[in-house]
C-alpha cells in the first residue's frame, strides 16, 4: 500500500486512492467542487489543486485526479498552490450573481465556503455578466442556472448515477448550460438529490423554498419509513413543523443519497388536517376522560362478551416498541393474538421471508451494489423500493447482469433482461434454474436434505416468453458469475417462491460462489411485525370473526385498514358491525370517521423507537422535537397568539405505545417518555440480540443485525405442491395482480401535495394478446366488476408484460379495494367496457 505525505504527515492508503481521498482521511478538506465521493474524479473545476514537492510528479497538479504513490510529498498550503485556487474562485465569481441573501444554498454553499476562505472579495471584472434562462423542472426542484459554475455534477449525477437522460449538458465553453431540452418534470425519482449535490444554488428544494436556513433548523438523524429499505434521512424542523428531510450516508444502506419518495414523505407529520386531539364519538374530548370512557367500555364488554371478543390490529409502520406493546396489551388483558398484516397469505410470506435471513447469506444494499449477478424474482424495485434500483444500477455500471423475472412491465434505467413470467411460474422457473445450474454432485454439498429437495424438484416446461435458448444464456450467466445476489418480492410472488429463491442462494454457496439473499418487504417495520405475528392471524380472520359475531371491539393502532384491505365493503361492513372500535393514529384516516374513541399518537419524528428494515437492520430513530402544532396553524398564517405558558400548544399526542399502556390498565404503567420497561424485556426474549443495556438509546451507526428469526430447519423445504395456481375449472381466467406504485400508493407520501403532479394516470394493464382476444382498446375505459364493487379505469395494453394477466395498481385515486383476501384469478367475463 503507497505511503504519502501530505502537509508534513505520512498517511498509508489503499492502492488507487486519489490524493484528496487520501488527505480527508486525515481530516485535511482540500477545496473541490467537481469531484464527490458517489461519483468519483473528473478534474473540471480546477479548484482542488495543490503542489507536489516530491514523487513522481512535480508541481501543481489536480488532487482529485491524482492517485497516491509512494514517494509522494504534498503541499495543500503553498503559496503557488493557493494563489492558484484563488484565482480559479475568481474566474468562478465572474458572473455569479450576488443574491446570496436570497439563496436558499445560502450558508451550506461550497462556492461561498470556498470564496471566504480563499480571500476573494473584489470583482475586477467590469464587463457584463453571462445569464441564463431558468426552466420548470416540476414540483420538488428551483433552476436557478445564473448561478451555476460548471462543475457537472449534475448532470453526472442524473445521468451517470441513476441512468436517466432527460437533463444534462446543453451548448459549451463560457455559455454551457444545465437542464432539459424544454421545460417539464424531470422523469428520475431521485430528482431531489440534485439540491443536495449541487454545490451552489443552481438546484434548490421547492417545498422547502425560502422557509429557512439550515442553521434556523432543528435537524436531526432519523430513518424513511415510506419502503422497507430504512434509509438514512436527516429531519429539518423549524417552528414546529417538519420542513426538510435530506439524504444522510449510510455505508451499508443508502450511501449518499435517498429517492423522492422517501425524501418528501413526511409531509403528514405537519398537515392542518392531523388530529392531535382525542375525541369520543367524533367529540374532543380530554385525553384521560376518554380513556377512562374507552376502559370502562372495553371492561363491559370483557365481562359481557369475554376476553376473546376483544382484537387488536397493530401495523408495519410503528416502531418495534410500539409494535410488542400490541402484543404484550394482548397478553395482559387476554385479548385475542394481535394482527399486523391484511390477510394470512402475507403473514406467511413475511415469516418466510425472516426464517431465511441467516447468517452469512443476508446482504445489504451495498452488497447488492458489489454483485456480478442480480436476479430478482417476482419483485418490481423501482415501484416496491426505489433505491434498491439505484443500488442494481451501481451494479451495472461495474459490469453486472441484471435479470428481472416479474410478470409485470417493469422500467429501471440501466440495461436489463426482463422476463416477463406469470406468478404462478416463477417456482417452477427457480426450480429449472437449479437444477440447470447446479450439478446433482454440487447440490449434495448441501446435505442430506438439500439433496432429496434437489432430486424432487419437478420436471416443468419453461414459462411462455421463455425460449431455450434464452433460459440457457440465463443458465450461463449464472454458472459464470461469482457473487450473485437473489433479489426476492414478498408481495407478488406466491409464498413458495420466498422459499426456493433462498434455496437457489445457498446451491449457488454449495458452488463456490459469494451468494447472497435480498427480500423485499410490505412496509417500514415488517421484519418487526412479522417477528411478533402469529402465523394464522390476520385482519382477514379478525373480520371473519367479527361476521360471526366473536369479536365485539377492535383496536386499530397506526394501521388504516381501509387504505390496505382488499375488500373495503366487506371491511366497512365488519366494522359498522362493532360496539366499539378505538383507533391510535397520527394520520386522518378513514377509520378515524368510523372510530368510537380515538387517541392521536406521535410519528417517528417526535418520539425514539426501533426500525427494522428487510435485511434484519434493527435501527433506532431519536425524536426531532417534542411535537406540538406548528405555528403557522396556530397563527393562522400571522403571528401566534401571545400566550404564554409551560406547555407547548398542540401537544396532545403521545406515543401509541404509551397510549396502549394506559389502556392496557394500572399494573402496566409507562417509565419515562412512554417507554414501559417491560417492553425491552420482551423484546429481549425474541430478539436476543436486543439484549443489551439502554436498548432504546444510540445505536451503532449502521443498526444491530438481527438473525435470531432465521430457522436452518426451512431450508429446503420449500411446499413444491402448494403454489397458488389458479383453478383448473376456469383456463380463461385471468391471474389477477395488486401492484404498488413508486407515487401514489404508498400511504405516507400519499399525504404529500407536492408528489401528486408525480403520480401516473390510474391504469388496468394487460397485455396486447389478451386485450386483443377481448377486444378492448388501448387507452378505453373499462371496468372489473366483483362482488365487492366495481373499479373503473383506462386500459393500458403492455407488450412488456406476462400474457394471461392483469395488473391493478393500489393507486389511491382508484377503486382497487374489490376484490376477496386470497383472490389469485379474474374471469375475462368480469372485464367489460365502461361507459364514461
Amino acid at each position: 500500500m503507497p505511503k504519502i505525505v501530505i502537509d508534513d504527515i505520512e498517511i498509508e492508503v489503499a492502492p488507487k486512492t486519489t490524493v484528496i481521498e487520501a488527505a480527508a482521511q486525515l481530516g485535511i478538506m482540500i477545496p473541490r467542487f467537481c469531484y464527490h465521493p458517489a461519483l468519483g474524479s473528473v478534474g473540471a473545476c480546477r479548484v482542488c489543486a495543490v503542489k507536489f514537492l516530491e514523487g513522481p510528479l512535480k508541481g501543481i497538479q489536480m488532487s482529485c485526479m491524482v492517485e497516491a504513490q509512494d514517494g509522494m510529498v504534498v503541499s495543500t498550503t503553498d503559496k503557488e498552490a493557493a494563489d492558484f485556487r484563488k484565482s480559479v474562485i475568481e474566474w468562478l465569481m465572474l458572473h455569479h450573481p450576488h443574491d446570496c441573501p436570497v439563496c436558499d444554498a445560502g450558508g451550506h454553499c461550497l462556492l461561498q465556503d470556498m470564496t471566504v476562505s480563499g480571500g476573494h472579495g473584489i470583482r475586477r471584472y467590469a464587463g457584463p455578466k453571462r445569464t441564463y434562462h431558468d426552466q420548470y423542472l416540476g414540483p420538488l426542484i428551483q433552476h436557478e442556472m445564473n448561478r451555476c459554475i460548471h462543475c457537472y455534477r449534475c448532470s453526472r449525477f442524473y445521468q451517470e448515477f441513476t441512468g436517466y437522460t432527460d437533463l444534462g449538458v446543453m451548448r459549451n465553453a463560457n455559455h454551457t448550460y444545465f437542464g432539459r431540452f424544454e421545460d417539464g418534470i424531470l422523469e428520475s425519482p431521485f430528482t431531489g438529490n440534485l439540491s443536495d449535490i449541487c454545490p451552489t444554488g443552481v438546484y434548490t428544494d421547492k417545498p422547502s423554498r425560502y422557509f429557512g436556513r439550515r442553521w434556523d433548523y432543528q435537524r436531526q438523524p432519523s430513518l424513511c419509513v415510506n419502503c422497507s429499505l430504512g434509509c438514512h434521512t436527516i429531519a429539518s424542523v423549524k417552528y414546529r413543523e417538519v420542513k426538510r428531510q435530506e439524504a444522510r450516508f449510510s455505508r451499508d444502506i443508502n450511501g449518499h443519497f435517498i429517492c423522492d419518495r422517501g425524501r418528501y414523505g413526511f409531509f403528514y407529520a405537519s398537515l392542518d388536517s392531523r388530529p392531535r386531539e382525542a375525541s369520543v364519538n367524533g367529540n374532543t374530548a380530554p385525553y384521560d376522560e376518554a380513556l377512562q370512557a374507552a376502559s370502562t367500555k372495553l371492561g363491559q364488554i370483557e365481562q359481557e362478551a369475554g376476553t376473546d371478543a376483544i382484537a387488536i390490529l397493530g401495523s408495519g409502520r410503528s416502531s418495534l416498541e410500539t409494535q410488542a406493546m400490541v402484543k404484550l396489551s394482548s397478553r395482559l388483558r387476554n385479548w385475542r393474538s394481535p394482527a399486523y398484516f391484511m390477510d394470512s397469505i402475507t403473514v406467511a410470506k413475511v415469516r418466510a421471508a425472516i426464517n431465511r435471513l441467516e447468517t452469512g447469506l443476508t446482504v445489504s444494499m451495498r452488497d447488492v451494489e458489489s454483485a456480478d449477478l442480480v436476479l430478482c424474482i417476482g419483485a418490481d424495485p423501482m415501484n416496491e423500493a426505489p433505491m434498491l434500483a439505484l443500488a442494481m444500477r451501481q451494479a451495472q455500471c461495474n459490469g453486472a447482469q441484471i435479470v428481472v423475472a416479474d410478470p409485470r412491465p417493469i422500467s429501471l434505467p440501466m440495461t436489463y433482461q426482463h422476463l416477463p413470467v406469470a406468478a404462478t411460474d416463477l417456482y417452477g422457473l427457480v426450480g429449472s434454474l437449479i437444477e440447470s445450474a447446479v450439478d446433482r454432485q454440487t447440490a449434495s454439498q448441501g446435505g442430506e436434505k438439500a439433496s432429496r429437495f434437489y432430486d424432487a424438484l419437478p420436471d416443468e416446461d419453461l414459462p411462455a416468453g421463455i425460449s431455450e435458448d434464452l433460459f440457457t444464456a440465463l443458465v450461463d450467466r449464472i454458472k459464470d458469475s461469482r457473487q450473485p445476489v437473489i433479489v426476492c418480492g414478498t408481495d407478488v410472488a406466491p409464498l413458495p417462491v420466498n422459499g426456493i429463491a433462498a434455496d437457489l442462494a445457498l446451491y449457488l454457496k454449495a458452488a463456490g460462489k459469494n451468494a447472497g439473499l435480498f427480500y423485499l418487504l410490505p412496509g417500514a417495520n415488517a421484519f418487526g411485525a412479522g417477528l411478533l405475528s402469529d402465523s394464522e392471524v390476520s385482519l382477514q380472520s379478525i373480520v371473519e370473526a367479527i361476521e360471526g359475531g366473536q369479536v365485539k371491539a377492535l383496536i386499530t393502532v397506526e394501521s388504516n385498514p381501509l387504505h390496505h384491505f382488499p375488500d373495503r365493503q366487506r371491511l366497512i361492513q365488519a366494522l359498522d358491525k362493532l360496539d366499539l372500535l378505538i383507533v391510535l393514529d397520527y394520520l386522518d384516516t378513514d377509520a378515524l370517521e368510523k372510530a368510537h374513541f380515538f387517541f392521536p399518537s406521535t410519528t417517528l419524528y417526535e418520539s425514539n423507537g426501533i426500525f427494522v428494515n428487510q435485511e434484519g437492520r434493527a435501527q433506532v430513530v431519536q425524536a426531532a422535537y417534542v411535537g406540538g402544532l406548528p405555528i403557522v396553524q396556530s397563527g393562522g398564517g400571522n403571528h401566534p397568539p401571545r400566550i404564554y405558558g409551560r406547555g407547548v400548544p398542540g401537544v396532545g399526542t403521545r406515543p401509541a405505545r404509551q397510549i396502549l399502556a394506559d389502556l392496557a390498565g394500572e399494573n402496566f404503567k409507562p417509565e419515562d417518555e412512554g417507554q414501559p420497561a417491560a417492553i425491552y424485556g420482551f423484546l429481549a426474549e425474541i430478539i436476543p440480540e436486543l439484549a443489551i443495556e439502554n436498548p432504546g438509546g444510540a445505536f451503532p451507526e449502521n443498526g444491530i443485525q438481527i438473525h435470531s428469526g432465521a430457522k436452518t430447519d426451512s431450508q429446503f423445504a420449500s411446499d413444491q405442491t402448494g403454489q397458488d395456481r389458479l383453478s383448473t375449472e376456469d383456463s380463461s381466467a385471468l391471474s389477477l395482480v395488486l401492484t404498488d406504485l413508486t407515487f401514489g400508493s404508498e400511504e405516507l407520501s400519499g399525504h404529500s401535495e407536492c408528489l401528486f403532479e408525480l403520480e401516473p394516470e390510474p391504469a388496468i394493464l394487460l397485455h396486447s394478446s389478451d386485450a386483443a382476444k377481448m377486444n378492448l382498446a388501448d387507452g378505453s375505459l373499462i371496468a372489473i366488476e366483483t362482488a365487492g364493487g366495481s373499479c373503473q379505469a383506462k386500459l393500458k395494453v403492455i407488450e412488456n408484460m406476462a400474457s394471461g394477466v392483469v395488473i391493478v395498481p393500489r393507486h389511491r385515486k382508484l377503486a382497487w379495494q374489490i376484490f376477496a383476501p386470497g383472490t389469485t384469478g379474474i374471469g375475462r367475463d368480469q372485464i367489460k367496457k365502461a361507459q364514461a
